[in-house]
């Protein structure tokens, strides 16, 4: 239900399975990622008292994301941090994936609703280096 990518011992996704379920609250990202993963399933009644969050400085250097997959079924495709593949999966509705580190592509399997969540601002072309995609041969889904 929880899956890690890894490479070199780094961090390069974290899948959570459509189906995984637990109670209480489980984060699956370390305190030093600057996007913050946590899982909760908390019983009727349950009160998180209100609050509000302190101003606190952080600096971001590297865009992590996540995606809900809301509907459909993407392939996705991870690369190291030298643009090398490494492997693929696949995500059906439900599923939710954190991209930590290195790169990674998408290939919409069928028609796929995702909802996506990052740092921000957006800084457009200044955000991200392209490059060519694996072709149907190279896939190795995992």
């Amino acid at each position: 239900m929880i899956r890690q990518i890894t490479r070199d011992n780094k961090v390069l996704a974290i899948i959570i399975g459509r189906g995984f379920q637990k109670e209480g609250i489980e984060f699956f990202t370390p305190d030093d990622f600057s996007q913050q993963l946590a899982y909760m399933h908390r019983p009727q009644g349950y009160v998180i008292p209100p609050h509000v969050h302190n101003l606190v400085p952080r600096e971001v250097t590297l865009t992590q994301e996540v995606l809900f997959i809301r509907s459909g079924k993407v392939r996705v495709d991870f690369y190291d941090d030298g643009k090398n593949y490494l492997e693929s999966c696949v995500l059906h509705a439900g599923d939710v994936i954190l991209l930590a580190a290195g790169g990674h592509g998408f290939e919409m399997l069928e028609p796929t609703e995702m909802i996506e969540v990052k740092q921000g601002p957006y800084c457009g072309e200044a955000d991200k280096v392209r490059f060519d995609p694996i072709t149907s041969t190279q896939v190795n889904i995992k």
